[in-house]
């Protein structure tokens, strides 16, 4: 046997001439010639007259045993009725030909090609396939259980038993320390736990790559399998193990439940001992994590191998997954899969009651919608036992509920679905002493804590009881009793699980990786306790389908499939599973998620009166007067309105009714609002992409002055910007000058991803339209409010001061307000055109929410704290920019910021689709983050004031992983 070889091999320089002229010479084969793809060989598909043949040349280091020994496992799968190529002989009538080729002596053969699609070509990956992969697995390893040959006695890199070496040996070739980093710490976890079953894994010859690269769907819907470049002896429970780590390649999503069908599938042809079953988690991560190692080594020996490179991102994303996922709960999946999880015989078994007929236990609301939970109570130490204990003081008993998504559980700064939130069982709070009955006839074992009933179709497992006795039980006998209370009360917390699988003992707390098949393994308890303890499993996806059905889709969602947020704390998001993200982009919630202050505000006031502005009270008068305060001198004149197009739709109007006039300048690249005013002069095409060919006459648009993508471009670029503004309004001529009504600009380009405008611009364009006699409005509404830190307005950066301001998001904290602060005297040209009221505007609950916003604001230093986490998050944005080349500039100021990606430094290019990519990825990281500007590729950061440093250093720490293994 050869020495252990774990690296691996640049490909033969063989091109597609040379391949041609060894086929008609040495098999006789002549028409088009194609590559295929490969990792160490090289492939020609050879079209001739009588159908596609596969010319392959294995490299220099292969051995003729090795080929030999696939044409002999190839003949003996084709008896076994699988679909695999023939071996083609040659004119000579050898399997096998030497050639000299290429500077040296290959060893070449021609297979028949297998017609079809390989299941990863076909695209839209499901279950079904998930199935064909496992059965096919399972086919070849039971066909190959037997077969032995001297040329699978190798050692290669795919031999899972080496697979621990191969990272070690390779990893130096994974240039990104964090992904080394993360390799090592997944190698060293998945290899402890595969050394207590290796020596008792049986060995045999395996194909060790049946994956969906490698399985064909014939024409007639058979499975084909093709490439046996990697036959060779291995563990047994390794073929199944390189399926799944296949499945994790796939882009689909349910990921876990597909690779549950794999091994269902393969299971149903081959049934694995215990300790394969336990073996087969780790070595889907050692799999993976070889994948990852050997296809960097690979571009560094073959640095033009296309395929290699292709597959590199896919290969990382299946390790982050692989690793990422809980490795004991994973271990119990595959054993459930493997053994037939909640078939229809274990889901038929009859469950008496447990409890007393007196008792019957309160079920306690511990989910996501827990008005328990509120205020942030979810993060407490020992708020589930407290909210337990409480309910059972009063009721007598009290238990959680099964199948829920536990907010108690969750994780803040945690990637998406690694918070073990679904509870697999329920925990009551009895009397000490409580007497319970067997729900089903089975036999008692004690354990450590409690005990196990293990009955012919299911198990019942209690936690926190003592055993009445070991062995056999009769239904409805006496079987434990609740332990000893440790409160005055003398309350004993007991945990029920069921489970319909022998052998395993399922976690209490699960993921949400794969509801469905623990809903199946654990069934509901309900009928033990007599009272529904159950909650249905949350569907996002039928919810969103429901929101399409009648609400109108043009109003769009983030996410191609977005979770269902339904809970927010601060700068945290939490949806129906518990799952929490950090919030990047809620500039509406400024002070944060359901602040205590403006949910008692907004209670009391509502318990007083709720009515519109004409009436008089006092909390619209105080909102004006601490708006007209926060002003500049002299804008001391407030309306209150609903939102911020609200806001800016007044604004115009005001300007033209103080004037007379009838024309607005207006920046391209801005957003300003939805209403017919202030949709007017929006141009931002990422929100309309014929916002430039829809503007009315009535406006009059000017050069964005960007800095950094503009047409003039650096820090001293105002002076030139407001040249082409000198120009434009000389060429509108005297009459066009004179009908300037005034100008509405965002100080801070805050659609377009918080890009600074340049130095002296705002106050320069506020001189030229007031020298005409317009007025000038600043639109504040997304950067006002303190939320740049050293301003509490955007116009203060610019040294400018305009005689309108719009404001709204922040105001409300997400209550419906905004507001236009300007000049009495501009106020009081509005009379001219009949009074002004918004009906719900400035009403007595906006009103108060208002007020507790700035009380909030000053009482808790926001905007300082926008200031000190703003400078350390930018500055932390603009070190990944040394790292990571598609960053092209990191723009704003303290919580407005954006990082533009590029397809390269040099052209600016927009990368559209990788921000895209980037927000989605970023989902799964725990961020919610979103692109903006006219090319969608402007990462927007502008999170809530209460932002802590720690959540901005995990988002900057996310941003960096992901464009690391997006290669960007």
């Amino acid at each position: 046997m050869p020495e252990p070889r774990h690296g691996g091999l640049a490909r033969p320089e063989v091109t597609a001439a040379e391949a041609a002229e060894v086929a008609a010479r040495r098999w006789g084969l002549v028409g088009e010639v194609r590559e295929l793809g490969s990792q160490q060989d090289r492939n020609y598909l050879i079209a001739t007259s009588d159908g596609a043949r596969v010319l392959k040349f294995a490299n220099a280091e292969t051995r003729r045993a090795e080929l030999e020994a696939q044409s002999a496992a190839l003949e003996r799968l084709a008896l076994a009725g699988l679909r695999v190529p023939a071996t083609v002989p040659s004119l000579s009538g050898a399997d096998v030909e030497s050639v000299d080729v290429a500077g040296g002596t290959l060893l070449v053969r021609v297979l028949e090609y297998v017609e079809g699609a390989t299941l990863l070509e076909s695209g839209g990956f499901g279950a079904d396939d998930a199935r064909l992969i496992g059965d096919t697995a399972g086919r070849i390893a039971a066909a190959l259980s037997d077969f032995a040959h001297p040329g699978t006695e190798r050692v290669s890199q795919w031999d899972s038993r080496a697979a621990a070496a191969v990272v070690d040996e390779l990893l130096p070739h994974v240039s990104d320390a964090g992904q080394r980093a993360a390799i090592a710490s997944a190698r060293e976890a998945a290899a402890r736990r595969l050394e207590a079953v290796a020596p008792e894994l049986p060995v045999q010859v395996i194909h060790a790559d049946v994956t969906g690269d490698n399985v064909v769907r014939t024409p007639g819907g058979d499975a084909g399998v093709i490439d046996f470049g990697d036959l060779q002896q291995g563990w047994r429970v390794a073929e199944l193990a390189a399926a799944c780590a296949g499945i994790l390649i796939e882009d689909a999503a349910d990921l876990c439940g597909l690779m549950l069908e794999t091994v269902s599938a393969f299971s149903a042809r081959l049934r694995l001992t215990d300790a394969e079953l336990t073996a087969l988690w780790p070595l889907v991560v050692l799999r993976t994590a070889v994948l990852v190692v050997s296809s960097a080594e690979q571009r560094e020996l073959d640095g033009d191998n296309d395929y290699a490179e292709a597959r590199a991102a896919a290969e990382w994303r299946s390790f982050r997954r692989a690793s990422g996922w809980d490795a004991d709960e994973l271990e119990a999946l595959i054993s459930a899969a493997a053994r037939g999880a909640g078939d229809s015989a274990r889901a038929s078994v009859e469950l008496r009651r447990m409890l007393p007929a007196a008792l019957t236990p309160t079920p306690v609301d511990l989910s996501v919608l827990s008005p328990e939970l509120d205020a942030g109570a979810w993060l407490e130490a020992g708020t589930e036992e407290r909210i337990l204990r409480a309910a059972a003081g009063r009721s007598g008993a009290a238990t959680t509920r099964w199948g829920e998504y536990r907010l108690t559980r969750a994780r803040p700064r945690a990637p998406r679905g690694s918070a073990k939130t679904l509870a697999t069982g329920v925990e009551l709070v009895l009397p000490a002493g409580t007497e319970l009955s067997a729900p089903f006839a089975g036999s008692v074992h004690t354990e450590d804590g409690g005990l196990a009933l293990h009955g012919e179709q299911v198990s019942l497992r209690l936690e926190g009881a003592a055993a009445a006795a070991d062995g056999p039980v009769e239904a409805g006998a006496r079987l434990a009793v609740a332990a000893g209370g440790s409160d005055e009360r003398h309350l004993a917390i007991v945990r029920v699980q069921l489970a319909t699988v022998p052998g395993i003992h399922p976690p209490f707390f699960v993921t949400p990786l794969a509801d469905a098949a623990w809903r199946r393994i654990c069934p509901d308890p309900s009928a033990l306790l007599g009272v529904d303890a159950a909650v249905a499993a949350p569907d996002a996806d039928a919810l969103l389908a429901r929101r399409d059905a009648s609400f109108a889709p043009v109003q769009e969602h983030y996410y191609a499939r977005p979770p269902q947020i339904e809970r927010g704390w601060r700068e945290h998001l939490i949806d129906t599973t518990a799952q929490v993200y950090v919030d990047g982009v809620n500039n509406v919630a400024t002070l944060g998620h359901s602040h205590p202050r403006l949910v008692e505000a907004a209670a009391r006031q509502w318990a007083l009166l709720n009515t519109n502005s004409r009436f008089h009270y006092a909390a619209a008068t105080e909102l004006s007067e601490r708006l007209a305060e926060l002003a500049p001198a002299g804008l001391d004149a407030v309306f209150l309105v609903n939102s911020g197009s609200e806001a800016v739709d007044l604004a115009l109007r005001l300007a033209f009714t103080a004037t007379g006039r009838s024309r607005i300048l207006a920046a391209r690249e801005a957003y300003h609002g939805w209403t017919i005013g202030s949709d007017a002069v929006s141009t931002s095409l990422g929100d309309n992409p014929r916002a430039l060919e829809s503007r009315p006459d009535w406006v009059e648009l000017i050069e964005a002055p960007n800095p950094l993508r503009g047409r003039h471009r650096g820090p001293d670029a105002g002076a030139a910007y407001l040249a082409d503004l000198d120009a434009q309004l000389e060429g509108l001529g005297a009459e066009g000058r004179a009908a300037l009504a005034g100008v509405i600009l965002e100080p801070i380009f805050g659609n377009g991803g918080g890009v600074l405008l340049p130095d002296g611009y705002l106050a320069g364009v506020y001189d030229r339209v007031r020298a005409l006699g317009g007025v000038c409005i600043a639109d504040e509404v997304q950067l006002g409010y303190g939320r740049l830190g050293r301003h509490f307005w955007g116009f203060e950066q610019q040294g400018a001061v305009p005689d309108i301001i719009t404001v709204a998001k922040a105001m409300g904290n997400g209550q419906p307000l905004g507001a236009v602060i300007t000049t009495q005297e501009i106020a009081a040209a509005f009379a001219a055109e009949g009074s002004f009221f918004s009906s719900a505007g400035g009403s007595p609950v906006s009103s108060r929410i208002g007020l507790a916003v700035l009380d909030v604001l000053r009482e808790e230093g926001l905007q300082e704290n926008a200031r000190l986490v703003g400078e350390a998050f930018k500055a932390a944005l603009e070190g990944l920019a040394t790292r990571h080349p598609s960053i092209g500039a990191v723009h704003g100021l303290g919580l407005y910021l954006g990082v533009e990606l590029v397809t390269d430094r040099a052209s600016f290019e927009p990368a559209t689709r990788l921000a895209d990519a980037v927000c989605e990825a970023l989902l799964e990281e725990g961020c919610v983050v979103q692109p903006t500007g006219d090319h969608k590729n402007v990462l927007k950061l502008k999170p809530p004031l209460c932002i802590t440093a720690e959540s901005a250093r995990f988002v900057t720490g996310c941003l960096d992983r992901v464009l690391t293994e997006l290669g960007a």
